[in-house]
């Protein structure tokens, strides 16, 4: 199978809407005002918007994986109100050490592992290496080098703290975006 598509993962939380600690509850929901036209340049450029997010609140058991689906399904709801829209959303809800059985696991879909990329790679016929990874911390720009895509660090949410600590050389952002719709041109122009 030849993956020909290409895609801009987003972390959810710190990127795409503001980090409020374990969102559990779409009335908690604030999402960035720049995502909306960050979001309709991706549409308009023909890669696909793919959301990536671990939410280990779920394991936690701070929250359920409905209350995911229904906070990712508020924000497609507004996206779509502003002529924009997310192709897929993936998350994670497991963590390696803490948490409630059968979410207390080591698993490959938590960033840094590139499972959730993998998964959406299989869906939407992806070719992971032309693709990209927009998000708030270290570990989603380490995710998207592990699958030979570019990470991009926004300085929203958690990424300002990021940014001042010293990487390994796997979590050397390709760039530094001031917010999403930064990261998003950024791309458009790397993408030529």
């Amino acid at each position: 199978m030849s993956f020909k598509n290409k895609a801009v993962f987003l972390d959810r939380d710190g990127t795409l809407i503001a980090e409020t600690g374990y969102l559990d509850s779409p009335d908690r929901l604030a999402i960035f005002p720049e995502t909306f036209e960050a979001v309709r340049l991706i549409n308009a450029s023909g890669m696909q918007a793919v959301v990536v997010t671990n939410q280990s609140g779920v394991a936690r058991g701070l929250f359920t994986e409905d209350v995911v689906r229904d906070i990712n399904g508020r924000i497609q709801s507004l996206l779509l109100a502003q002529g924009a829209r997310i192709d897929r959303f993936y998350y994670c809800p497991h963590h390696p050490t803490e948490g409630i059985d059968p979410y207390r696991m080591i698993c490959d879909c938590r960033k840094p592992e590139p499972g959730l990329l993998h998964q959406a790679a299989r869906d939407l016929n992806l070719n992971l290496a032309n693709s990209y990874l927009i998000g708030d911390h270290l570990r989603d720009v380490e995710t998207a080098h592990r699958v030979g895509a570019k990470g991009i660090l926004v300085l929203t949410g958690h990424g300002s703290d990021q940014a001042k600590t010293e990487p390994p050389a796997e979590s050397q952002p390709d760039f530094i975006a001031q917010n999403i719709l930064d990261a998003v041109k950024w791309v458009l122009k790397d993408r030529i």
